[in-house]
């Protein structure tokens, strides 16, 4: 069983960085797309990023291009978000998810339906 801890989280001011990370036991990552989501209060779950087996990466639209990096570390086990120039609109819970799919080739997605395996969150707060 896939268990997902997200770390790195904090209070940054606007235009800081932070990078959380997405640390995998149970199972080795290298055979799982992972996604990083986020969840404002009051808002659905959104995707920001996702990064496929292949490596090969997705992002929403202009939200988070740019300026939010995903990546991966097989040997470590986890997968990172790094956030640049962050803005008060990133205030969010940002959850890592796993899915192991059928087809190594399978892409990445950033709707919440197509993981299985979820983290518990880590609180990101924007604010002067």
């Amino acid at each position: 069983q896939l268990h997902l801890v997200e770390s790195g989280g904090g209070l940054v001011q606007p235009g800081g960085s932070l990078r959380l990370s997405c640390e995998a036991s149970g199972s080795t990552l290298d055979n799982y797309n992972i996604a990083w989501f986020r969840q404002a209060p009051g808002k659905e779950r959104e995707g920001v990023s996702c990064i496929a087996i292949s490596a090969s990466t997705t992002y929403p639209g202009d939200s988070v291009k740019g300026r939010f990096t995903i990546s991966r570390d097989n040997a470590k086990n986890t997968v990172y978000l790094q956030m640049n120039t962050l803005k008060p609109e990133d205030t969010a819970v940002y959850y890592c998810a796993a899915k192991r799919p059928l087809l190594v080739v399978a892409p990445c997605a950033l709707r919440t339906t197509y993981y299985d395996n979820w983290g518990q969150g880590t609180q990101v707060t924007v604010s002067s």
